[in-house]
């Protein structure tokens, strides 16, 4: 019998104790109750705000419909997304790419004058090195609204490489600098068509993506949908 598992290699991964107990959470159908914390170990303390998510909605159709696929959360570990999605029968790969891409490591200091410039070839081989894992799906959230620049691009691109033919991707992306949710936050997913928010680090917002900026991102896609909200995210929903 094959199980769900959680992925590791150069992705924030969970093995041993974690793992089987995402396990057995599917084996005896209950959910596991766990203190959420963040990469540090500290506990999270922002208050989770339900949100309604057409794009959710369309993801967590394929999700329910199919078993076995493998999924790519991208964000701040969250327990209850891994113990959701290995309850569906899938595997669950984690990578926080903001927190890391934030990290002073991958700037590099130039000694003739000019600016620092990032080290995004480094950056890519170590966090979204999947060796041959490809993706059915991928939850991107916010993430390209908080990354420094230089490494926009290059993780579309990454991302498009290692998903399957017909793969899907949620994806956030906020059209101002106010309003709700304008904090970087955690993503926690539910059976219906909400997703809950929670404030996490304090990750400057770098980025504010209009609907043409976002087509041009995804130009290598098949497609993007987009999904309008009453508030400053607007969702979309690209198709390799």
């Amino acid at each position: 019998m094959e199980h769900p598992e959680v992925g590791g290699g150069g992705l924030d991964g969970f093995q041993g104790a974690r793992k089987d107990l995402s396990v057995l959470s599917r084996i005896f159908r209950r959910t596991e109750v766990l203190v959420e914390r963040d990469g540090k170990g500290q506990p999270f303390s922002g208050k989770r705000i339900s949100r309604h998510s057409s794009g959710w909605s369309k993801t967590s159709a394929r999700l329910k419909a199919q078993e076995g696929l493998s999924v790519l959360d991208i964000g701040p570990t969250s327990h209850s997304n891994i113990n959701y999605l290995t309850s569906l029968g899938h595997s669950v790969f984690m990578a926080d790419l903001v927190e890391e891409s934030t990290r002073s490591e991958w700037l590099r200091k130039s000694t003739s004058g000019l600016p620092d410039e990032y080290d995004v070839e480094a950056f890519i081989e170590k966090h979204m090195n999947f060796g041959h894992r490809m993706f059915h799906v991928v939850l991107l959230w916010d993430a390209l609204n908080y990354m420094p620049g230089p490494f926009v691009e290059a993780v579309v691109r990454r991302l498009h490489a290692s998903m399957v033919e017909e793969g899907e991707m949620l994806g956030l992306f906020r059209a101002h600098a106010s309003g709700h949710g304008a904090a970087f936050c955690r993503y926690h997913l539910t059976d219906g068509e909400n997703v809950e928010m929670q404030e996490y680090a304090p990750h400057p917002l770098l980025h504010i993506y209009q609907n043409r900026a976002i087509e041009k991102l995804f130009a290598g896609f098949s497609s993007c949908r987009f999904f309008l909200a009453k508030d400053n995210l607007c969702e979309v929903v690209v198709v390799r």
